[in-house]
């Protein structure tokens, strides 16, 4: 008996169909990974998080009054004015930050400012008023001492947390102010001034 044998022959149409997809589908991975490389080239240079820029424009003794005799009392109060500059190609969103008023690596006083927004490339001024907390200046020993010296040493505390969005992640950036400052009790005056700067991501 013959068995009449037929070598298997591919469809011409088919294979014609398998080629136009496989360039479909090369062409589609190209575009992606073209895509991809493009948004990480943009991430690292253009759309790289900055640290947000923190200054001390200014700072002023707004009130003082001292008194050494029973009830002894310290009232004081600082105007400070700072400044968050956005050097980032998109919005950054700061919260959780604030402002506080050290005697001696001892937290007197502190005010948080409200959560905000700083839009690509620009800035916002704070106007802050730091008040001393008169209860935890007094228990100090060394109050006394310096305010029968004439000058009270205090430092200034501010720390600003930012998120900065980079493509689909956000980024937590911190910049943070110390500025040590001496009172002049006879004159009601700040004597001495001096800030350091301090940004991390």
């Amino acid at each position: 008996m013959d068995v009449e044998k037929r070598s298997a022959s591919v469809d011409p149409s088919r294979k014609l169909h398998r080629r136009k997809l496989i360039i479909i589908w090369s062409s589609i991975t190209g575009a992606i990974l073209t895509i991809a490389l493009l948004l990480l080239i943009l991430g690292l240079t253009v759309y790289k998080p900055k640290k947000p820029i923190l200054t001390l424009n200014s700072l002023h003794l707004q009130d003082l009054h001292v008194s050494l005799i029973p009830p002894v009392s310290f009232n004081l109060s600082l105007a400070v004015n700072i400044t968050i500059n956005n050097p980032n190609k998109v919005t950054i969103k700061y919260q959780s930050s604030s402002a506080t008023l050290r005697y001696k690596n001892n937290d007197v006083g502190n005010v948080p400012f409200p959560d905000g927004r700083i839009g690509a490339d620009g800035s916002e001024d704070l106007n802050l008023t730091l008040t001393v907390f008169a209860d935890r200046l007094v228990s100090d020993s060394d109050i006394y001492g310096d305010v029968v010296a004439g000058n009270v040493p205090f430092s200034t505390y501010t720390r600003v947390k930012a998120k900065v969005r980079v493509l689909f992640f956000y980024i937590h950036v911190t910049s943070t102010s110390t500025c040590d400052v001496s009172v002049n009790v006879v004159s009601q005056t700040i004597a001495n001034q001096t800030c350091y700067y301090k940004n991390k991501i």
